[in-house]
């Protein structure tokens, strides 16, 4: 659902196409220049274009090396998730399987993350007990994300982003509340 910018490449005619939808790009009525390359996959699939992952391509980027940058590059792909799951939503029944059970990991995944962690929690404050449950759904949840990922993609190296866990709980989780409440 998301051709990354510097990793994706286009047939001139079919961006040509939706170039103008592309660079009017607004959302509850305001322009939007934030998640570009979600937003032109989506345009690029509603147009019943194909999108293709290629396991060799080769990229090269910026990224983030300090905590600050980080948290808003972050805080804009929460936005870009949320703001274009919902102009994406009627796809779904038309996409790959994966695809699918990649949007909705995307969105309710963080929902049933947080739910863990409150409820979790909320235990530890009102009876004094360890949240084994909550943590052993959490620990669940990860492996089989990390699992489904790790077997599509026919690498077991996506195993060890179960690590990513810690930074997501308490880091991204809080930010991806933050930006769905000022989306």
């Amino acid at each position: 659902m998301c051709c990354c910018g510097p990793c994706a490449i286009y047939r001139r005619s079919a961006l040509a196409s939706l170039l103008d939808q592309y660079e009017s790009q607004y959302f509850r009525g305001k322009p939007s220049d934030f998640g570009e390359d979600r937003h032109l996959t989506i345009l690029m699939l509603k147009a019943g274009f194909r999108t293709e992952y290629v396991p060799s391509a080769i990229a090269a980027t910026v990224v983030p090396n300090k905590l600050g940058p980080y948290l808003r590059q972050q805080l804009r792909w929460a936005r870009s998730t949320y703001r274009d799951t919902l102009l994406g939503l009627r796809l779904l029944p038309n996409l790959n399987r994966f695809l699918t059970l990649d949007v909705v990991g995307q969105n309710l995944g963080p929902l049933l993350l947080a739910l863990s962690v409150l409820t979790g929690l909320a235990q530890l404050a009102l009876t004094g007990t360890v949240p084994w449950l909550a943590a052993l759904m959490i620990v669940a949840m990860t492996m089989i994300h990390c699992s489904v990922v790790a077997l599509r993609a026919r690498q077991l190296r996506f195993l060890g982003f179960s690590l990513h866990a810690f930074i997501n709980i308490f880091l991204l989780l809080p930010l991806k509340a933050y930006a769905l409440c000022t989306l």
